[in-house]
């Protein structure tokens, strides 16, 4: 159905660059509203892909791609304190080889609720911490009173020009559009400034570590490239992989597990079913029963390029 040609009559004015960007806003704003009634949908489960597909003019697959992303990514701020409590820190070395010694300033982009922030924090660094999700501001706000807090996203960085001269992005690069946000760190970069990228993956080697693994993908898999590549402007791509372990309680293990996108974004029923099981794997695997505290092992995957 075509809208009313007379609202767009109106929305356009005299036409020109003013009517544009008129148009330009109410269409932002369209968008905006029609993401947050897809989410809705979604969330209490009034609509499937294929019929929200067909009301938007699209298919099933082609509006699972372009909304699920954006649900699970907004959906961390839905357990933002259990994210803080059961996800890990980074090796310090990782920081060490991501962040140039001569760098003064550094943001911390996507900072979540500021595992790396606070590591940032310590080296002396003029920090900026950019996360879009309020609630997880609030935890990272009370994690890292030092950091410079701000409401943005890789797309759309508050800081001006050249502000900084290392951006780090840590568990967060998945849920960025590249080719608008690689334009946008280049702008606020230094000439000759460094992008690190950095993941924790868990080292399915590990029995105990294979097995929550197959519990957790039998709910859902998330498929991360934690080494993707890195286009213009950036040259000079480096990767380095570091082996480390976690030590973690019973309980943060599970506000781990409770934290992960596609578990907050689960209906109920299969949440509580998947935290079930993986209470289970730790009442009865050999390695950890009868365990309150907990080792995690971990290869970190960094990745670093120079504008």
């Amino acid at each position: 159905m075509l809208p009313d040609m007379k609202i767009v009559e109106e929305i356009e004015g005299s036409g020109g660059l003013g009517g544009l960007a008129r148009m330009t806003e109410v269409i932002a704003a369209l968008e905006h509203r029609r993401t947050e009634l897809i989410e809705q949908l979604r969330s209490q489960r009034l609509a499937s892909w294929e019929e929200i597909g067909q009301a938007c003019g699209m298919t099933r697959q082609g509006a699972s791609r372009r909304w699920s992303k954006q649900s699970q990514a907004a959906s961390f701020g839905d357990a933002a304190a259990a994210y803080q409590r059961g996800r890990p820190s980074y090796p310090v070395s990782a920081v060490d080889w991501l962040v140039p010694g001569t760098a003064k300033s550094v943001l911390d982009l996507g900072a979540g609720t500021g595992k790396l922030t606070s590591l940032l924090a310590a080296r002396e660094l003029a920090v900026t911490a950019v996360e879009p999700l309020a609630a997880m501001r609030e935890e990272l706000v009370a994690a890292v009173p030092s950091a410079d807090v701000r409401d943005g996203s890789a797309e759309a960085i508050p800081l001006d020009a050249g502000a900084v001269d290392a951006v780090v992005v840590a568990q967060a690069w998945h849920w960025f559009d590249p080719a608008v946000a690689l334009p946008e760190i280049a702008r606020v970069l230094t000439p000759g400034g460094t992008l690190g990228l950095v993941w924790n993956i868990r080292d399915h080697t590990v029995p105990w570590v294979a097995e929550l693994d197959r519990v957790l993908h039998r709910h859902a898999r998330q498929e991360i490239d934690s080494a993707p590549p890195i286009g213009t402007p950036f040259r000079a791509v480096e990767r380095l992989e570091i082996r480390w372990e976690h030590a973690l309680t019973r309980t943060e293990l599970l506000d781990m597990v409770a934290s992960r996108s596609y578990v907050i974004t689960m209906p109920a029923a299969d949440r509580d079913e998947l935290m079930h099981q993986v209470t289970e794997l730790l009442d009865s695997h050999l390695d950890l029963r009868g365990r309150k505290n907990l080792t995690m092992p971990y290869v970190t995957r960094c990745t670093r390029a120079h504008l």
